[in-house]
């Protein structure tokens, strides 16, 4: 991990904590949760908190950085942990009912465009419960392989199947089609879900952080933020058991990746993704899939292991001559 200290700009002030960012998350939120605690005493909050920093210490100790990492932890004053003030998207993605066995099998799939072969060779069968990042070195292959499963774009050759017992809700890399009508924010949400209740939509979207007036917002001039956080809001009414993302995180703010990056770690179906972000896509994925012009590298292993493995390294250079 490159950050070793985190500014942390609320209550009005600037204050700099020692740890990375993952640590002071935590704390913050172990913070806010004793907070939120009335029957707590002090010193059982106070307890917690050392406990707390014992715990992630001896973490850092295992890390290349262990002992700068574990001195800067050891010398934090639990008073200078205090529950963040930041707000959080509430995504929470439920089944509507669990996926059989059968989830998706790919049979040979070839697309090129008129310039390049953006991939070829691609076979693969998607297990229940696998988390996959789909990767590439051209991102018109990754957006192209989603676009032909979720049945807006034709291959050129080979052919997929989703398994009958299958939802899939689908985060699209460009969402523009999506905004191009001027109605507000409640009628937006509301043409995508099975529950047209003005207070159910507008608590939905107040969980989504959209508050107050700005449920009456114009969709249609919405941040490139807003726009994902909306998606994924209409991903949530599907109560799908396979989900698909293409690059969710490259317009979401950090508070909204790492509830999304926590979410679809939780997720007890299927899920198919594409993010540059490198902690996003190590937390999630437990298999990686490579699509090239030449072929697929299919590795059932976390991320970093992936970009560390020999093997797939000497695979991609074959397979991306």
């Amino acid at each position: 991990m490159v950050c070793t200290n985190v500014v942390d700009v609320d209550f009005g002030k600037i204050q700099m904590f020692s740890g990375n960012y993952s640590f002071w998350y935590m704390a913050s939120q172990l913070a806010l949760r004793q907070r939120n605690d009335k029957n707590k005493k002090a010193e059982q909050k106070r307890e917690e908190l050392l406990d707390f920093i014992r715990r992630f210490s001896a973490n850092a100790s295992k890390s290349r950085q262990a002992t700068s990492r574990k001195k800067a932890l050891e010398k934090i004053n639990i008073e200078d942990i205090q529950p963040s003030n930041r707000k959080y998207p509430g995504i929470i993605f439920n089944q509507e009912r669990e996926a059989g066995n059968q989830i998706l099998e790919v049979k040979d799939l070839y697309k090129r465009t008129e310039e390049k072969v953006l991939f070829s060779n691609v076979s693969f069968e998607v297990n229940k419960g696998d988390k996959i990042a789909i990767i590439s070195k051209d991102s018109l292959a990754t957006t192209a392989f989603y676009q032909i499963v979720m049945n807006e774009m034709q291959a050129d050759k080979g052919e997929y199947k989703w398994g009958q017992t299958t939802k899939q809700s689908y985060l699209p890399l460009d969402n523009s089609s999506y905004f191009s009508e001027e109605n507000n924010l409640m009628d937006w949400l509301r043409q995508y879900s099975t529950d047209k209740d003005e207070h159910y939509i507008r608590g939905f979207l107040g969980k989504m952080l959209f508050s107050g007036e700005e449920v009456f917002k114009k969709s249609n001039v919405l941040s490139g933020g807003e726009k994902v956080r909306c998606m994924l809001s209409r991903m949530m009414q599907y109560n799908a058991n396979v989900l698909l993302l293409d690059e969710p995180t490259g317009h979401l703010d950090l508070e909204s990746i790492t509830t999304l990056n926590e979410t679809l770690a939780d997720f007890k179906g299927t899920v198919l993704f594409t993010s540059h972000d490198h902690e996003f896509t190590q937390t999630v994925a437990n298999r990686i899939i490579e699509i090239t012009p030449k072929g697929i590298i299919d590795k059932l292993m976390t991320y970093d292991e992936y970009i560390k493995d020999p093997s797939v390294k000497a695979l991609k250079e074959e397979l991306y001559k």
